[in-house]
């Protein structure tokens, strides 16, 4: 890993419970392992390292390697804004490294592990213990995590690229699930480059150019979002079917 090459397998990797189960994985097949925030310290041979300004210096990697990176916002703003910005994509990091990889790294195959943004109460919600469940602020942008993903799946199928969940847990994510094993053989399916959900997003306008959308709240109208997530999940409905929205396997 680490080749930052264009066109090929993304793995994301968040901070749930269980996402140190890839510490042993075989990722041979994975171009390039992009990790968010903490996640870093599950595997060494990641790539790309993605957090937000905010993110506490005592917490980055001491050594960084030659085919490693980190990203922060005056890279991911930029390519998140290329997919209409943060207000439509939703801000949180899950979905932030999920553009920024379409943008920077134009994948297949876009893969998350440990990203499923389920936070049981009387258990821990991270990896390392019980951290801040960032999805779950109020925020206009989060009122469904559902549509988020959905409208993620539609834009990388756009361009040619599959997403998948690694994940078989509870999950806010409604993208197709795979195993490790075998998710780099995900096709994308053909989708339309227009549908009512961006003619409503052209119509609303929700821009913020910085990225620091938490600064205008009165910008954006809560109903005119949930609206248009109410969009993007019916334009995953029809193009997906309904099997993202079924509980995994046993």
């Amino acid at each position: 890993m680490g080749s930052m090459r264009v066109g090929g397998i993304v793995l994301v990797l968040g901070s749930a419970p269980q996402a140190v189960a890839c510490a042993d994985w075989d990722l041979s097949t994975v171009d390039d392992l992009v990790v968010i925030n903490n996640a870093w310290n599950i595997r060494r041979d990641w790539s790309v390292l993605i957090h937000p300004d905010d993110f506490p210096a005592d917490r980055w990697p001491k050594d960084i390697g030659p085919a490693q990176q980190i990203i922060r916002s005056e890279e991911y703003v930029p390519a998140q804004n290329t997919y209409g910005g943060f207000v439509y994509a939703g801000g949180t990091m899950a979905f932030t490294a999920g553009y920024w990889a379409l943008a920077a790294l134009r994948p297949r195959v876009l893969g998350f592990f440990g990203c499923d943004m389920v936070y049981p109460p009387r258990s821990p919600t991270h990896f390392y213990g019980t951290g801040r469940a960032d999805p779950l602020r109020d925020d206009p942008t989060l009122q469904s995590l559902e549509a988020k993903s959905a409208r993620l799946e539609l834009f990388a199928a756009r361009q040619g690229c599959a997403c998948v969940n690694l994940s078989q847990e509870e999950s806010r994510l409604v993208f197709a699930r795979a195993t490790h094993a075998d998710f780099f053989a995900h096709p994308a399916p053909k989708v339309p480059e227009l549908s009512p959900a961006d003619r409503q997003e052209a119509l609303a306008d929700y821009r913020c150019a910085s990225g620091r959308y938490w600064e205008m709240p009165e910008a954006f109208a809560p109903d005119v979002l949930a609206s248009i997530d109410g969009l993007w999940l019916s334009a995953h409905r029809t193009h997906f079917g309904e099997r993202a929205f079924r509980a995994p396997a046993a």
